[in-house]
């Protein structure tokens, strides 16, 4: 079948096709003027959301959340709101609607769903696609019912999103409140802890007393390496004085009565040798100057004793001087290691008091935060535009739906001209004849009729032509 053979059916079948458009434009009409009026309330609400974590503050932008927009539609359709929309109109409360909810569910359910569904089943969510605006609408027969549903939708909204913000708030406000004792209580025992090891140890302030402890080392250990050169000194000048040539010793040669008395014996010397030159042996002044100068050489001998062993005794005082100044650095050592390790442990427990009161700190402020946050009513939602009672009906659409009744009428018609054409095939040209008797087709006859009628045989001629192929 080609368009022109096409175009043939559909002028034989045009009552077809018209009457099948006619009926259902008409059946259409009928239907849309039976039909009640409609109208559509409609509130804009503006989001400017931010989402805050009630455990660690941080707060971020709702448009960069995955979904927002999503998710904000959803709880707007949400049974939840549905039902609050509900309670606040006081629909559950009219008999006349617990009258239809009986005859509707036969007393299955509760009133309070059941309203909810419906109302759900006539909302529309419309969000905008380039800002955060999201327009909510409401379908029904009364003006004043629909933009007050659409308005308490939109309020029942800001409520819950209120408190989906809110409720977590409070949880981890709680949360902070039980971590705030108990570490209130830590601070308390490492406190308690760092009082009891000073009143212990004995310790008003460790720096000061530490800075003096060392000093006083330092000074032990300075008197230290003095009295061990002191002892040197003294050792070896003790073991020239009680040596052999203990005359050669600078202590006992720079004694004064050592020198004295060697100037005497000296001279005591040269009278003695005079005196045995001239005089015998038993003479009486041989024998005064010889025992004069054995005197003189046994107080010589005793001087030199004396004055070594003095030299003696200052290498032992100065021996005992060195080991109890080491005695003193080592008991001044192993007190400054002491208190070095008191410090360190004060300074664990110094840790230990400041990182729970850190930890005290930052959870009495993340408290004081939550808190603030989770009696916070403010709703980061705006109406933008509130519903009105609209003025003219939404629906129905008489215009479009005739329009659409005319299209779909048509194509209807042209598909039963086509069934009917199928089912009663006719020959209406050419084209036909020569698929159904699959043979040539020399020659038509065209009778079609003038609209102007002429006269005489030129007018039968005019009128009736042959056609040869």
């Amino acid at each position: 079948m080609n368009f022109s053979q096409f175009l043939l059916i559909l002028r034989a079948r045009k009552w077809i096709v018209l009457g099948v458009m006619f009926f259902i434009v008409a059946t259409t009409l009928a239907v849309n003027l039976w039909l009640p009026k409609t109208y559509k309330g409609t509130t804009s609400i503006l989001l400017n959301y931010k989402g805050v974590d009630p455990l660690t503050g941080l707060s971020m932008p709702g448009q960069l959340l995955p979904g927002y927009m999503a998710t904000q539609i959803d709880i707007i359709s949400s049974k939840n709101v549905a039902l609050r929309v509900v309670d606040e109109l006081k629909l559950a409360e009219n008999r006349d609607i617990i009258a239809q909810f009986n005859e509707a569910t036969e007393g299955r359910g509760t009133v309070r769903d059941w309203l909810a569904d419906l109302m759900l089943k006539k909302l529309e969510i419309l969000p905008s696609r380039e800002s955060s605006v999201i327009d909510i609408s409401f379908n029904g027969a009364d003006p004043t019912f629909v933009a007050g549903v659409a308005n308490a939708f939109a309020n029942q909204y800001q409520q819950v999103s209120v408190q989906l913000r809110t409720d977590p708030l409070r949880k981890a406000s709680g949360f902070f409140d039980e971590q705030t004792k108990l570490l209130r209580d830590a601070v308390e025992s490492a406190q308690s802890r760092l009082s009891k090891y000073q009143q212990d140890k004995g310790i008003v302030s460790v720096d000061n007393r530490l800075d003096v402890e060392s000093n006083r080392l330092n000074d032990l250990s300075a008197q230290l390496v003095a009295a061990e050169g002191q002892l040197m000194e003294a050792s070896s000048r003790q073991r020239m004085a009680q040596g052999g040539s203990a005359a050669e010793s600078p202590d006992v040669a720079s004694n004064p009565l050592i020198q004295n008395l060697k100037v005497a014996l000296g001279a005591a010397e040269a009278r003695f040798a005079d005196v045995s030159q001239r005089l015998e042996h038993n003479h009486p002044q041989y024998q005064s100057t010889k025992a004069e100068l054995d005197k003189l050489r046994s107080q010589l001998g005793e001087q030199l004793k004396l004055t070594s062993n003095s030299v003696g005794n200052n290498a032992q005082i100065l021996q005992q001087r060195t080991e109890s100044v080491r005695a003193a650095l080592l008991a001044q050592k192993n007190k400054v290691l002491e208190l070095n390790r008191t410090r360190d442990e004060m300074n664990v427990l110094n840790k230990d008091v400041e990182g729970a009161q850190r930890a005290f700190d930052v959870a009495s402020q993340r408290f004081s935060q939550t808190k603030i946050e989770g009696h916070a009513e403010q709703s980061d939602i705006a109406v933008l535009n509130p519903a009105v009672p609209p003025t003219r009906a939404a629906g129905p659409r008489v215009f479009v739906n005739t329009l659409l009744a005319c299209f779909l009428g048509g194509v209807l018609g042209v598909g039963l001209a086509l069934i009917t054409e199928m089912m009663r095939r006719r020959v209406r040209s050419q084209a036909d004849l020569q698929d159904l008797l699959q043979i040539p087709v020399f020659g038509a006859i065209d009778w079609n009729a003038s609209r102007r009628r002429r006269g005489g045989l030129a007018g039968v001629f005019a009128s009736r032509r042959l056609k040869l192929k």
